[in-house]
């Protein structure tokens, strides 16, 4: 059986681009006719993607599965590490959770995981005609060199030619370049088959006395100068530009607004699956800020508490830096609350980790008290795509009652909703009845199991929280959302919203694709894929 061609995507350091090249050249290939598949043997990342059969997987690889035309595939990732503390990680191998490790731990472990990203690689490159491989951080990191499994240790195992990517926004792009070419050993230097400038802006003109000194100083050619293209594209993790385009000085000048809406999104040291929040960010007419001080909030029309990997630290976090009890005083004005998985878990009265899933055993501490929830924290890790319909809600978002989503499910704690008196008087209560945003399959549920049960989501009043993931990307939920909010801050309604938000994402990957193809040498790289690693 004929095996697939292989092209490697490394760069010079993180965020230079490569999962964003990685994931144009999938869409390229998929319009040119080609069966084409990502993969990344292993991603550092807390934005993660559940597949069908309940597998988690990096976001990153979902999204370049997506421009390919696929669905997403564990195989893709086989590995994936979900930063826990600065020195730590979730381990998850083939989907499944292994359990959380130190990095030297990981080092030595790692090895012996070979012969699963073998596996993965070999079952894609056996059903597609084409496998994209994307690299992680850079290849000359001397330190982790010694039994590397994601740079040139994995070209070295699929035997592909590899481009590399430099980010030339953040300056020093030719020293960056030629600095990692230089730290590689020979045999890894005869892999790269060429350079790409990444994120450009001017004039090219200029650069060309620099391309042609760098070819000459690392042998190498330049495949292609790609500008700073205008695309929205899910980054990777909270590295990535989405979050560093904050206009923070949004929540201080209230003239900057105008007749836009202002979303503020919490941005908790251990922010997981921000990208939520990105249909918002395609919508005209929205701002979108991320929040880490209580200077920075300002006066936001909508509140977003994302995901979290270590709910407890960072709802500790919040209430240390005075954030918490800011959004309290807002959520006291009705400003409406939403929470995203640790986000809904921390809106409810009280978390408990008596495993010490999240750190120490034991811990127990009070919630925000929005919502008549309690979490309690276990081993067991919630992985399931989900489809339901919201049933009768109240508050200022009343309009998406009955509307269908469809998202996914990953956490490691149940929550349980308890409407007896006792404890629904002591959250705080804006008006409105407890009703549940609850998963198709429970909508016709009889009242007795309503009294405690692990759920999906909750609303009471203007605050909501929901565990599901891409929950506002259904046809016409964002809308509705900021249609509800324009009309109680006495705008007009947008003329133009997102009502086909995965159309939507279809188009920037389209955009994406035109923009590389202009700014790369396809016939080059089409050459490069047909030569191989023994290519000259």
């Amino acid at each position: 059986m004929q095996m697939a061609k292989v092209l490697m995507i490394q760069g010079t350091m993180s965020n230079v681009g490569k999962s964003l090249i990685t994931a144009g050249l999938c869409r390229i290939l998929k319009q040119d006719g080609y069966r084409v598949a990502p993969f990344k043997s292993q991603n550092m990342a807390l934005n993660s993607y559940i597949t069908k059969d309940g597998l988690e997987m990096g976001r990153a690889q979902a999204v370049q599965a997506e421009a390919a035309g696929l669905q997403p595939d564990v195989s893709m990732n086989p590995i994936l590490l979900k930063p826990t503390t600065d020195a730590g990680s979730q381990v998850i191998v083939n989907g499944k959770v292994v359990g959380n490790m130190k990095a030297k731990d990981y080092f030595a472990y790692k090895k012996g995981l070979i012969p699963e990203i073998k596996k993965a690689y070999e079952k894609l490159a056996k059903e597609y005609d084409v496998i994209l491989i994307e690299g992680a951080g850079s290849p000359a990191e001397i330190n982790l060199k010694e039994g590397d499994i994601v740079n040139m240790g994995m070209a070295r195992m699929a035997k592909a030619p590899v481009l590399l990517v430099g980010d030339i926004d953040r300056g020093g792009v030719f020293a960056q370049l030629y600095g990692t070419v230089a730290l590689l050993e020979p045999e890894e230097r005869m892999r790269i088959k060429g350079l790409i400038l990444n994120k450009f802006r001017g004039d090219v003109s200029i650069l060309e006395p620099g391309i042609r000194q760098i070819e000459n100083l690392c042998g190498l050619p330049m495949v292609g100068t790609v500008p700073f293209l205008d695309v929205t594209i899910d980054d990777e993790d909270s590295l990535g530009d989405s979050l560093k385009g904050n206009r923070w000085e949004s929540a201080e000048n209230s003239e900057y607004r105008g007749d836009s809406l202002e979303i503020a999104v919490i941005h908790f040291p251990r922010i997981s699956n921000f990208t939520d929040i990105s249909v918002f960010a395609s919508i005209p007419g929205v701002i979108v800020r991320y929040v880490d001080r209580v200077s920075r909030l300002g006066n936001p029309d909508f509140i977003i508490l994302p995901g979290s990997k270590n709910t407890i630290s960072d709802l500790l976090w919040m209430r240390q830096n005075g954030l918490e009890a800011s959004v309290l005083k807002l959520a006291e004005k009705l400003v409406p609350v939403w929470g995203i998985c640790g986000g809904y878990q921390m809106l409810g009265e009280e978390l408990e980790d008596p495993l010490g899933v999240e750190g120490e055993p034991g811990r127990k501490i009070s919630g925000m008290g929005l919502l008549p929830i309690r979490t309690v924290f276990e081993a067991k890790k919630v992985k399931t795509q989900t489809e339901g319909a919201f049933c009768q809600v109240e508050g200022l978002f009343e309009g998406l009652s009955g509307k269908a989503f469809s998202g996914y499910e990953i956490h490691m704690g149940k929550t349980e909703i308890n409407r007896e008196e006792g404890l629904a008087d002591t959250a705080r209560f804006f008006g409105g009845r407890l009703e549940i945003c609850r998963p198709l399959s429970y909508v016709m549920e009889i009242n007795s199991k309503w009294k405690k049960m692990e759920e999906s989501g909750f609303s009471r009043g203007n605050v909501y929280g929901s565990y599901i993931h891409g929950i506002f990307d259904g046809p016409g939920i964002a809308d509705g959302i900021l249609n509800a909010l324009r009309i109680e801050n006495g705008l007009p309604e947008l003329e133009e919203g997102q009502k086909d938000y995965k159309a939507y994402k279809e188009r920037q990957y389209d955009r994406l694709a035109d923009g590389l193809r202009k700014s790369l040498d396809m016939e080059r790289i089409y050459q490069i894929l047909e030569e191989g690693e023994d290519g000259e």
